[in-house]
């Protein structure tokens, strides 16, 4: 298989014009910008307060150890959050019309002990493009023991990743801070990108924000609560288990579904698809009408539109997603969307099952 993978240019263009046409039509007919609006910066505010404020309890609880580790979790899932709403959308460069306000905002991803620049290359760079693709995608393949797709190597313990996985996503956090940032950053090659040379100020950011991190989250909780160490630990852990479903959870449920392909290029690297209609294929969207999961998840319920306008804030998912969802229909092009984040949890589950007993078929029926 070649290792440059081309999408088909000539395919279906009329869609994709008259989709990019109907957007623009939107935001141009309602005199609104496609970057965050006040409602984006309430977040910003709600969100970096949540976040700094179960920090500073952790401190404030002193002997008190149900409301530290209660302090510790909601630090967990407002890290999350603050990843689903600010730093996502700051990388993507859509959360503001001024690019220093996204460049400063994406460093967001750097507090929560992550690294915006090798986020930017798996996640935007790699991920956006070559969504799905085995061997390429690097969100398929998280740990060897859990298999999510049929390219890669089939072990008798994938049978019964649908019972342990969800253990394996409580750690997806942990391994970022100690270990995935790392290994990505000093690689070669990651799938189809060629990750060779780095710019001397990001060895020196990866480095001294990560001794920062553990500085503020372990250091100083280990000296000034005073709390035992391990007790600190403990908190460390539990905030990074709930981080990590959390986060786990919310990204597999867009990708790894019952209806969502997983297209292999042929011998020459052509994807049959182009791109815009690839990214319609193998991505899925849930819970949609929940308000409150739009709020937690950044928008990221509506993987489809993001996926399809990345440089758009997720402010305005809702508001798109019918037009998308309508043009996509018009021209017979799958849209694949769960009423539920519950059944999109089962159906994850349900293709962890059959990727784990090598069933899976090149096209599955959305199920609910």
């Amino acid at each position: 298989m070649s290792n440059k993978i081309k999408f088909r240019k000539t395919q279906d263009l009329t869609f994709t014009d008259v989709l990019n046409q109907r957007i623009q039509e939107y935001f141009q007919s309602n005199g609104i910008s496609p970057k965050g609006n006040f409602l984006m910066f309430f977040k910003v505010f709600f969100y970096l307060t949540g976040f700094f404020g179960s920090y500073l309890y952790i401190y404030l609880s002193q002997d008190n150890y149900v409301a530290s580790i209660i302090s510790w979790i909601l630090m967990g899932l407002f890290t999350a959050f603050v990843g689903f709403n600010i730093s996502h959308d700051a990388v993507h460069g859509s959360l503001s019309k001024y690019p220093f306000v996204n460049k400063l905002m994406g460093y967001t991803f750097n507090l929560a002990g992550t690294n915006k620049y090798m986020w930017k290359i798996l996640h935007n760079v790699i991920h956006h493009t070559y969504t799905n693709i085995p061997g390429h995608d690097e969100d398929l393949e998280p740990v060897s023991l859990i298999r999510l797709s049929t390219e890669n190597k089939l072990k008798k313990i994938h049978r019964f990743q649908h019972y342990y996985a969800y253990f394996f996503y409580c750690l997806t956090s942990l391994s970022w801070v100690f270990k995935k940032d790392f290994v990505t950053f000093f690689q070669t090659k990651l799938g189809n990108y060629e990750n060779k040379k780095h710019p001397i100020r990001e060895y020196f950011i990866l480095f001294g924000f990560k001794a920062l991190y553990f500085a503020l989250f372990l250091a100083l909780p280990i000296i000034y609560t005073g709390a035992p160490w391990w007790f600190c630990l403990i908190g460390f852990v539990a905030m990074h288990l709930i981080q990590g479903i959390t986060l786990a959870v919310v990204f597999q449920l867009a990708h790894v579904v019952e209806g969502t392909t997983f297209p292999m290029p042929d011998e020459n690297g052509d994807v049959k698809n182009n791109w815009n209609i690839h990214q319609l294929n193998t991505t899925a969207n849930f819970a949609m009408r929940s308000k409150l999961a739009t709020w937690f998840f950044g928008g990221l319920n509506y993987q489809v539109e993001h996926h399809l306008f990345p440089h758009i804030c997720h402010i305005h998912y809702p508001s798109i997603a019918p037009i998308v969802k309508e043009t996509a229909h018009e021209f017979g092009i799958s849209y694949h969307e769960y009423k539920t984040m519950w059944q999109a949890i089962k159906s994850h589950t349900r293709m962890l099952k059959i990727l784990g007993n090598n069933e899976y078929l090149p096209e599955h029926r959305l199920a609910s």
